[in-house]
């Protein structure tokens, strides 16, 4: 398994693309979701939402089809 990074994400958002992800069978994982958590700068830094290499393109199809908020 290789890691692919599918996209940067307000913490939230990325939380919700992770869920929607996973509703459709491909894995993904957050990455930097607690950086400087300490300082309070949490929610400035975007979140890496990182899926398999092998499921990438079909993962930005995916987000592709989402609603803008």
């Amino acid at each position: 398994m290789s890691l692919a990074e599918l996209g940067r994400f307000a913490r939230n958002e990325a939380h919700i693309v992770i869920g929607r992800l996973e509703s459709e069978g491909i894995p993904a994982l957050a990455l930097d979701g607690n950086a400087s958590i300490a300082d309070g700068s949490q929610f400035f830094i975007p979140v890496r939402v990182m899926v398999d290499a092998d499921d990438l393109e079909v993962a930005r199809g995916i987000i592709a089809a989402l609603p803008d908020s």
